[in-house]
Order: structure tokens, then C-alpha cells, then sequence
């Protein structure tokens, strides 16, 4: 039954209508794809020697053994942004005598062609004959390769039913965030937990007892099955969808109901957000985003108020940035039927600085604890966020008048360039430089806090003023609303 379903896929792409766009769009990820796993090869030859230079008089072995689960915690969060959910299109086939375990296993299988589930291998197999062959032998190295592999296929199954969860309910987001958050705390912050160690010791012990890789499948069998399973338990179509229908308003955040309708179109919009792939994406990254200023708040060569303001304009405003660049675009596929709605334009704009105000709120609220390397931190974190609100979210509502360019939301945001125009390169340098040319001048003849007053007094001009701007903002998209909408409408 796999082989039916592959071959009718395959007549499906070659039956499509965007088939030359798609097959030019996989040669380029072919390429692209295959340029990274040749540098992550050539690591691998190389691995014995890198770590030798950088831990010098340790084992390359023990130390290589000690960075695995890292790098399979790693694997996992990148997998979770990045890896691409298997589809097949269930409708055709629920009336007829397939079994919905034949469905589920054609999307068990298919899923693993994935350069995630070969870079594990590619890393590990060149060091391993090079380093614990001669040492521990063959029976050794096969029992390292095959607890590779179940860690390797738990991530993968674990990441596709992680995913699946999250787009019926993103709590589950939420909460994988904060176990990870709470694992980085144990680990480098309270000091309870020493992963490296349990990843040695863990790797150590494969090496000397060929019986403990056995076992660890049993890891990897336990996340096939509990993904298998939920598809197998999800495939009615009614069961796709969510699983009630509320009468209430669209407007289920309390907080916004204090604003009406302009409440209610950012309600609108965040549900938008939540239940499509690619905004979602986005505000995936922009959580990652808030661990930024480990990068640089651990580094005592930062240790002035440049770094801080870069740190912070970014964790402040990365929602405003990443969502922003592609504000309208976003309702491309509903945006004829906004320009025919009662919705006057005005209120359209004002859900745009509400939604902003309140996710970038989220974010500054989130970058609190980094008050552990200093007050001044904060400060300046509360500086960059007043600059957002006032400075950038104008800069990206003037810019979204001029983009034409439309987004399919159920497409991942992982290498996707749709909607990506002219307009987004642009933005970018009004964005990321305006700030630093009010602070570096300042700050290149020592007066660093009057260049990061000057930073602050401008954006809460800038929020005082934004009636000002919103009616500008209004003026331009009125003359220019029928061509974004006709933009918007070329597939």
C-alpha cells in the first residue's frame, strides 16, 4: 500500500501545475542541503584532531562521548522549527478499504527522508573509525552506531508528534519551552544537573556493554509508537479540526475586550498566528530569540552598553521585526474581503499597534531574569523596548503599504522565501541601524547615557505622537490599498 500511495504522490507533483517552480526549488535545496552535510563530513574527519586542540590533554573519545546529548538536545529544537510535518491528503481516501494503520505508517515512513536523520550519522561514523575502532573494536563501534540511531529516531518521531500536538493546542509549545528553559537552569544556573556527565558515563557504558543499545531502542520504539498511534487515533476529518466550535465572540482574550472591535481584530489575528504554520514559526523563533543575551551578557569582553543595546532591541522587538516585515502579507488570502468590510482603516491599523504592543510587552516581560548580569541591563532592555513601540512599529506599518507580495500560511517558514520583496531588504536597514546612529556618535566621546536618553526620549515621542503617524499611515494605504489587494491575489 506504501508503494500506491508513493506513486500517486508522485503523479500528483508531476500533474501540478507550479511543478517547474517546485522541481527548481528542490535542485536548490538539493544543493544547498548537500554543501552542509559535506562540511558537517569533513568535521567528522577532522573531529579527533579539533578536539585534541581544543581540550588539550583529554581523551578525544570521553570528551566527544560527553557533547552527545547536547548535541541531540540541540537536534531536537531544531528539528521542532525546522523540520517539515508529512503530508498526505487523507480525504480521497477515508471512504475506501484502507486501514487507517496502512495511512499512518506511509507517513511514519515517509517521513524519515530527512538530512536530520543522516547528520548524526555523518558526524559520528568517520570518528569512530578513526578514534574507537583501534581502541575498543568493531563490536564497540556497532553497539555506538545503533544507540546513535534511537536517539536519533526518538527525536524524529517525538519532534512529528510534538508538532502535531502543538497545532491542535499551543500550550504544548509552551510547555516543551519551558522544560527546556528549566533544564538550562538546572544545568548552568542552579548546578543541579550535569548533562555532559550523564552523556559520558551514558556513552561510556555503550562501549563496554554491547546489551545497553538494545535497551536504549526501546527509547526510540516508545516515540514511533506513541506518534503512530496519534495519527492512527486523529484520521477522521472531524477530528483534524478542533475539537469543539465555540458560540462565543472571536474575542476570548479578556484583555482585549476592553478595546472592541480593534480588540477584536487582534484577537482575530493572534488566532491567526496560532493556528497556521509559518506565523507560527515566528513566534517559535521569537521565544528562542529570548535567549540571546546568553551569547553576550556571559562574556566579559561585553562589558559596555553597546552590546545591551543590540541585545536588547532585538529580544524587545524581534516580534516587531520577524511579524512585521510581512504585516498585510499575512492576511493576503482574506484581504479583498477586509477592503469590503465595514472595517474602516483606522481601527485596521490600530489592531497592528495593539497586537505589537502586547507581544512586545510579552517579550520585555520575559527578559526580566536577565537582570541577573546587572540593573543596567534592564534598563536598557526597557530603553530599546520604548524605542519599538514607538520608532519601529511605525517603520514596519509604512513599509507593509508598500508590499505586494502574498504568503501561503500553511507553508513552513524553514527556506521559505514567499513574500519575501524588495521591501523587506529595505526595511531591514532602517530597523537595525536608526538606533545605533543615535548611540555610537554619542557614545564614540563618552557620553554613552545621554546617547541611550536620546534613544528614549525619541521613542516616547514617537508613542505620543502616534495619532500623528496612524493618520499618515491611513492617508497612504487608502491611495494604495487596491494594489496591495491586487498584488495579493497572483499566486
Amino acid at each position: 500500500m506504501t508503494l500506491i500511495f508513493l506513486s500517486q504522490q508522485w503523479k500528483a507533483f508531476w500533474r501540478s501545475q507550479n511543478k517547474g517552480k517546485s522541481i527548481a526549488m528542490r535542485i536548490v535545496m538539493g544543493i544547498l542541503v548537500a554543501y552542509l552535510l559535506l562540511n558537517v563530513l569533513v568535521v567528522a574527519f577532522f573531529m579527533d584532531k579539533i578536539l585534541m586542540k581544543t581540550f588539550p590533554g583529554q581523551d578525544p573519545l570521553q570528551t566527544f562521548n560527553s557533547f552527545i546529548l547536547y548535541y541531540f538536545l540541540m537536534d531536537l529544537i531544531m528539528r521542532f522549527q525546522l523540520q517539515e510535518l508529512p503530508t498526505l491528503s487523507i480525504r480521497p481516501y477515508l471512504h475506501l478499504p484502507i486501514s487507517k494503520n496502512q495511512i499512518a505508517n506511509y507517513l511514519s515512513l515517509t517521513s524519515l527522508a530527512t538530512a536530520f536523520n543522516l547528520t548524526p550519522f555523518l558526524l559520528t561514523i568517520p570518528f569512530l573509525v578513526k578514534v574507537l575502532i583501534p581502541q575498543y573494536g568493531v563490536g564497540a563501534f556497532w553497539s555506538y552506531i545503533l544507540a546513535i540511531f534511537a536517539l536519533t529516531m526518538h527525536n524524529h518521531f517525538f519532534s512529528l508528534w510534538l508538532k502535531r500536538k502543538v497545532n491542535l493546542n499551543a500550550y504544548w509549545m509552551l510547555g516543551f519551552f519551558a522544560l527546556l528553559l528549566l533544564v538550562w537552569a538546572l544545568e548552568f544556573y542552579f548546578k543541579v544537573i550535569s548533562i555532559s556527565n550523564v552523556s559520558k558515563e551514558l556513552f561510556s557504558a555503550v562501549i563496554k556493554n554491547f546489551l545497553l543499545s538494545p535497551m536504549l531502542l526501546g527509547i526510540g520504539l516508545a516515540a514511533f509508537l506513541t506518534n503512530h498511534n496519534y495519527l492512527k487515533s486523529n484520521l477522521y476529518l472531524e477530528e483534524l479540526e478542533t475539537s469543539k466550535t465555540s458560540a462565543k465572540s472571536s474575542t476570548e482574550i479578556p484583555y482585549l475586550n476592553r478595546f472592541g472591535l480593534v480588540g477584536d481584530l487582534a484577537a482575530n489575528e493572534l488566532k491567526l498566528i496560532l493556528r497556521n504554520k509559518r506565523p507560527r514559526s515566528v513566534l517559535v523563533m521569537c521565544l528562542m530569540f529570548m535567549l540571546y543575551g546568553l551569547i553576550f551578557y556571559n562574556n566579559p569582553k561585553y562589558d559596555g552598553y553597546g552590546h545591551i543595546v543590540f541585545c536588547g532591541m532585538f529580544m524587545t522587538g524581534i516580534f516587531i521585526i520577524n511579524y512585521g516585515q510581512f504585516m498585510f502579507s499575512w492576511q493576503s488570502a482574506h484581504f479583498d474581503g477586509i477592503l469590503t468590510s465595514r472595517i474602516q482603516a483606522e481601527d485596521f491599523f490600530k489592531s497592528k499597534f495593539l497586537i505589537f504592543d502586547v507581544l512586545s510587552t510579552f517579550c520585555f516581560l520575559l527578559t526580566i531574569p536577565y537582570v541577573y548580569f546587572g540593573w543596567k541591563v534592564i534598563i536598557v532592555h526597557l530603553i530599546m523596548y520604548v524605542w519599538n513601540l514607538g520608532v519601529n512599529t511605525i517603520l514596519v506599518l509604512y513599509f507593509a503599504n508598500q508590499n505586494y507580495k502574498r504568503i501561503d500560511l500553511s507553508k513552513g517558514g524553514s527556506f521559505n522565501w514567499e513574500g519575501v520583496g524588495a521591501s523587506q531588504w529595505i526595511l531591514s536597514i532602517p530597523l537595525l541601524i536608526t538606533p545605533f546612529l543615535i548611540y555610537l556618535p554619542l557614545s564614540y566621546f563618552d557620553y554613552p547615557k545621554i546617547g541611550l536618553a536620546a534613544i528614549a526620549i525619541i521613542g516616547m515621542i514617537f508613542i505620543f505622537s502616534r495619532e500623528f503617524w496612524l493618520n499618515k499611515l491611513v492617508a497612504i494605504f487608502n491611495t494604495k490599498r487596491y494594489t496591495i489587494a491586487e498584488g495579493f491575489r497572483k499566486e
